[in-house]
C-alpha cells in the first residue's frame, strides 16, 4: 500500500515562501509521475505541478509558473514543492499524488494514490 505524507504547510504572509514535502514509503517515487494538486474551499481540485520519472520533466499550472518549483530528492524518496511569492489565492489544501500504474510523462489527470493533504494559508 502506497503511503504519501505531505508536510510543510502553514500560515504565511503574502509574498512569503513555503516548501512542501511529499515523502513516500513502500514505493520509489523516482519511478512514477508525482503531482501536486490543491483544493480551495468551494473550488474544484486543480493540478499545480508535476514531475515525470526518468527525465524529471516538470509541468506547472499557469497560475504558479515562475513562482513554484517542483523537485525530487531520490536519496530521501521525497518530492518537494517550493512556493515563492505566495498570494492569498494560493490558499488551499495541497495534496501530492502518484500512480503505480503509470510510468510515463506526468500530467494533471487521474492519479490513484494520494496523501492526506497539508493546509497552506496565505494571509496578512
Amino acid at each position: 500500500q502506497v503511503q504519501l505524507v505531505e508536510s510543510g504547510g502553514g500560515l504565511v504572509q503574502p509574498g512569503g515562501s513555503l516548501r512542501l514535502s511529499c515523502a513516500a514509503s513502500s514505493v520509489t517515487l523516482a519511478w512514477y509521475p508525482v503531482a501536486w494538486f490543491r483544493q480551495a474551499p468551494g473550488k474544484e481540485r486543480e493540478g499545480v505541478s508535476c514531475i515525470s520519472p526518468k527525465d524529471g520533466m516538470t509541468r506547472y499550472a499557469g497560475s504558479v509558473k515562475g513562482r513554484f518549483t517542483i523537485s525530487r530528492d531520490n536519496t530521501k524518496n521525497t518530492v518537494y514543492l517550493q512556493m515563492n511569492s505566495l498570494k492569498p489565492e494560493d490558499t488551499a489544501v495541497y495534496y501530492c499524488a502518484t500512480d503505480l500504474l503509470r510510468m510515463g510523462v506526468c500530467d494533471f489527470n487521474q492519479y490513484g494514490d494520494w496523501g492526506q493533504g497539508t493546509q497552506v494559508t496565505v494571509s496578512s
